[in-house]
């Protein structure tokens, strides 16, 4: 999300250069790339205008601090005013109710919302501590009942079942009733959506809405729509007093202007990003972290937190202790590594949060084949755990099977080999030490960079 913006605003400001001031001449031309810049990104134009206009309005005639450049002043201006579009600070869910707290969401048809109930579901479980139950008033979509019913199965969720001949109203009535007997903490009100915005739909939401009295009600919306996103955004908020949005399938949207648009158009923050598949794939919405990441700075605080709540740290310790006491680094650690950095969401995902990351040779993350990840897992997997733990005993012919069982081919398993057998050399140089500069504990060079 953002890339097309990102690298697009980090070219364009680097153009102010050399001035001991910042004018209206020499950031004219610099606003207007920005302003290109963010229509280019989906921005609605309305947005667009008000934020160049602050930009300008602050920007000119600011005095350069002599441990800045000019370009370095305006980045610091554009930097937080596009802070500010986005609502400046994280907004919580408000969990302080009495349970069970009802989080009802709404949205268009596609936009996610069943698979992103599961997901908020499974986040408040494991980062907020919370018991939580979900249930679809959804009696239209067929299987949405069962979809969900699925994915609380697999994320460990309660599910209060419903039935397509029931009335949505008494779904919505009877989850409450169910999550309270349960002594669920939250309940996740999954509602149908449309192809489009009818009356029908806005009714029966209503309906819902007025019958639970929920605590949050959060607008579903598809990042990948662009400006139809604003329209859909303008119809529920007026339809619904909403508290939040969710962004779905960032992952996918390169322009990323959805969230500058639907902030600004509803008033309401941005409370989670959807960024990817996977039932982990949530995360809070920062917005200066986002920013920063925009700019190329960076997100170091995303990152710690990712390695907080991804890595194994009773596996990282385990691996530093037999490296200090010189017993070696196996197959099995590369294994265990390479599946906590996926969970992460990869190389390529990580580097968008370290600081700098963005002077890297054009495209460099784009190159990084996160397949190979899963090819190196699989050849690891493919091999006894005798060979995992002594790899210098995997010679011809068990080559060959390893090679089969994986589905690769002889020449990856020695590439493979060899590359370990450098970072074997690697960690016996530093088996001293405390720890490994730079990363967390045991990551060695992959690989696949």
């Amino acid at each position: 999300m953002f890339d097309q913006l990102s690298e697009r605003l980090q070219r364009t400001l680097k153009q102010v250069r050399g001035q001991a001031r910042l004018t209206e001449d020499n950031i004219k031309n610099t606003l207007r790339e920005v302003r290109i810049a963010l229509l280019e990104a989906d921005v609605a134009l309305p947005v667009v205008k008000a934020l160049v206009d602050r930009v300008r309005e602050r920007a000119v005639g600011r005095e350069v601090l002599s441990s800045l450049t000019p370009g370095q002043m305006l980045v610091k201006v554009v930097r937080d005013e596009l802070t500010v579009a986005m609502g400046e600070r994280n907004d919580a869910l408000n969990l302080s109710a009495r349970a069970p707290v009802v989080v009802l969401l709404a949205g268009l048809q596609g936009t996610g919302k069943t698979t992103t109930a599961a997901k908020l579901g499974r986040w408040l479980a494991t980062r907020e501590k919370k018991s939580v139950a979900v249930a679809s008033t959804d009696v239209y979509r067929p299987a949405a009942i069962d979809q969900l019913r699925t994915l609380a199965r697999q994320n460990d969720l309660d599910f209060c079942d419903s039935d397509k001949d029931d009335l949505p109203v008494d779904i919505a009535t009877r989850a409450v009733e169910f999550a309270r007997k349960n002594a669920d903490d939250v309940l996740l009100l999954d509602t149908a959506g449309r192809l489009h915005v009818d009356q029908d739909m806005m009714a029966e939401v209503r309906a819902i809405h007025e019958c639970v009295q929920p605590t949050e009600t959060l607008f579903v919306v598809d990042s990948m729509v662009g400006q139809d996103a604003v329209h859909s955004a303008q119809a529920f908020n007026e339809a619904l007093p909403l508290t939040g949005v969710i962004l779905t399938k960032t992952d996918g949207d390169a322009r990323g202007g959805a969230a500058l648009s639907v902030r600004r158009i509803t008033g309401k923050p941005i409370k989670f990003l959807g960024t990817g598949e996977k039932s982990d794939a949530l995360e809070p919405f920062h917005p200066d972290r986002v920013v920063s990441r925009i700019l190329g700075m960076g997100d170091v605080l995303s990152l710690v937190e990712d390695v907080e709540h991804h890595v194994d740290q009773d596996k990282a310790r385990h691996l530093v202790g037999k490296i200090k006491k010189g017993k070696g680094f196996d197959l099995n650690d590369l294994r265990d590594q390479m599946q906590q950095m996926r969970k992460m969401g990869g190389l390529a995902g990580m580097l968008k949060k370290i600081p700098g990351a963005s002077e890297l040779p054009a495209g460099m993350a784009d190159r990084v084949d996160e397949k190979q990840i899963t090819k190196t897992v699989a050849i690891v997997d493919s091999m006894t755990p005798h060979e995992r733990a002594y790899p210098a005993v995997i010679r011809g012919s068990r080559k060959k099977r390893i090679a089969a069982g994986s589905g690769t081919g002889v020449p990856e398993v020695n590439r493979l080999l060899k590359q370990f057998q450098q970072m074997q050399k690697m960690m016996k140089r530093m088996k001293k030490k405390s720890g490994m500069p730079g990363t967390m504990p045991g990551m060695p060079k992959y690989p696949w960079a």
